[in-house]
């Protein structure tokens, strides 16, 4: 086996061994970038091959910080990583490296990680197919004529294609789901309070968006949680340390499983995207599990109705001064524009009335949490599409009436904050990956990674299909 081939778990203890050097792991590393990015296009921003491997060599002489001592770590480029610039994919942006990193990327080093570049995203990460001016598309590993869906499509991609054996992500609406059902890997959105972001600007209004980690398997998903999470003394509402990886492992005879389907046809899905999940969720019944169908516990309408509104007036607040720029401005993609345009438009009362609908949603969830210990929605209504389009604009004879309309099934669990696994589903009759998004209450981030840890030990699709390598 190559050492790309394994798990990042395997390969800390390669290195904490002393079997391999990480300047080894380096190596094998750059080849393997060398040999595949650049038909994926999924590393950007690169560091220079002799200045990472001194890093690696750097590692192999100091004292071992945490698990991810020596192990290469690319991190989606929407993060600051000092020494390496951080573009949003945007023309925007100033092209100059970033002076510090930011705290989850502070609490990866730390641990260990050595920093080797960015995974490419859309710009500013709106839109789930990663393209931008600056880096080019990301294309997915099992088709080069497909997105690798987005905003964390490089982070998906990488790891599919052995460029990383772990990775970080970030997830406003499904990022750390639709590219991880796209290419065949494990993402995780935790609750929101788990990861903390930056302590920066205003910090109490609308939460929507979270960082959080991406593996081959859900033992590297839970080991990267624990360095990533962990309460912030600067920021509110954060959710204390607990221990994953060593509580993973678990019986999970007679837990109750909720299959929400298409929410009861709201959701336009293509031919065979139901039926994948559908067989998926049969190994959840072979392990002991209770599986049954679930009614919508509210209108999809209203979801879609108070996200669209929410999510625009957080990335107004976000954007707005590249907005109020005219030279910035100039160079934002439309659908930057159109979010900050119809946020800027929202008055108090509109947020408020928004809001509500946020809050009763949650209350039926955790109502639903009562009866069952994971609900479960396809992670995507559509297979991966031509690359070279911007987007869908329509899902069989449905119209999608905006920009981010087809990504509507992943909205339940961001509009709330939820915790949520994406489980690789399989693929479909095209040979194209899919897969299937299980979420809970807030706070049980645990319960979802012993459920996905049992079905990866049923499974192991990433294993099994390992994406192709040119």
């Amino acid at each position: 086996m190559e050492l790309t081939d394994r798990s990042a778990l395997e390969l800390s203890a390669m290195l904490a061994r002393r079997d391999i050097s990480a300047v080894e792991l380096m190596q094998a590393t750059l080849d393997r970038i060398a040999a595949v990015n650049g038909t994926v296009n999924a590393v950007v921003s690169l560091g220079d091959p002799d200045t990472l491997l001194a890093a690696a060599q750097a590692a192999d002489d100091s004292p071992r910080a945490g698990w991810l001592h020596g192990i290469p770590m690319a991190v989606k480029d929407l993060a600051n990583v000092a020494g390496f610039p951080t573009s949003f994919g945007s023309p925007a942006m100033p092209d100059k490296p970033a002076e510090t990193d930011d705290l989850m990327v502070m609490r990866m080093r730390a641990a260990g990680a050595v920093f080797i570049g960015k995974t490419n995203t859309p710009e500013f990460g709106l839109g789930s197919h990663t393209f931008n001016p600056v880096h080019g598309t990301t294309v997915n590993p099992y088709d080069h004529s497909r997105s690798a869906g987005g905003s964390s499509g490089g982070a998906a991609a990488a790891l599919a294609c052995r460029m990383l054996s772990v990775a970080d992500g970030s997830d406003m609406m499904g990022s750390l789901r639709n590219p991880a059902g796209w290419n065949n890997v494990y993402g995780m959105r935790p609750s929101w309070g788990r990861v903390p972001g930056e302590p920066l600007g205003e910090m109490f209004l609308h939460p929507l968006a979270t960082s959080g980690p991406m593996a081959r398997n859900p033992r590297d998903l839970a080991a990267l949680l624990e360095v990533q999470a962990g309460p912030d003394p600067r920021q509110p509402f954060g959710l204390p340390d607990e221990p994953f990886l060593d509580a993973i492992a678990a019986d999970i005879k007679g837990r109750r499983i909720g299959w929400l389907g298409d929410w009861g046809g709201a959701y336009a899905m293509e031919p065979g995207i139901l039926e994948l999940t559908e067989t998926a969720l049969r190994v959840f019944e072979d392990l002991g599990a209770i599986v049954e169908p679930v009614a919508p516990p509210i209108e999809a309408a209203q979801i879609w109705e108070s996200w669209v509104g929410l999510r625009a007036f957080a990335n107004a607040g976000r954007l707005d001064p590249l907005y109020q720029n005219p030279d910035t401005r100039a160079r934002l993609k439309p659908d930057a524009v159109w979010e900050i345009e119809t946020g800027r438009a929202l008055g108090a009362t509109e947020i408020q009335r928004l809001s509500l609908i946020r809050s009763e949603w949650f209350r039926r969830a955790a109502a639903l949490f009562n009866m069952y210990d994971a609900l479960v929605l396809p992670s995507a209504q559509v297979w991966p599409f031509p690359a070279e389009w911007e987007r869908p604009h329509q899902i069989n004879d449905t119209p999608m009436d905006t920009y981010h309309r087809w990504m509507e099934v992943v909205v339940p669990v961001s509009l709330i904050g939820l915790p949520c696994v994406n489980l690789p589903a399989g693929f479909g009759d095209h040979a194209l990956p899919g897969g299937m998004q299980l979420f809970g209450r807030h706070g049980n981030d645990l319960g979802l990674l012993q459920l996905a840890e049992a079905y990866h030990q049923a499974t192991d699709w990433p294993g099994k299909f390992p994406a192709l390598p040119s």
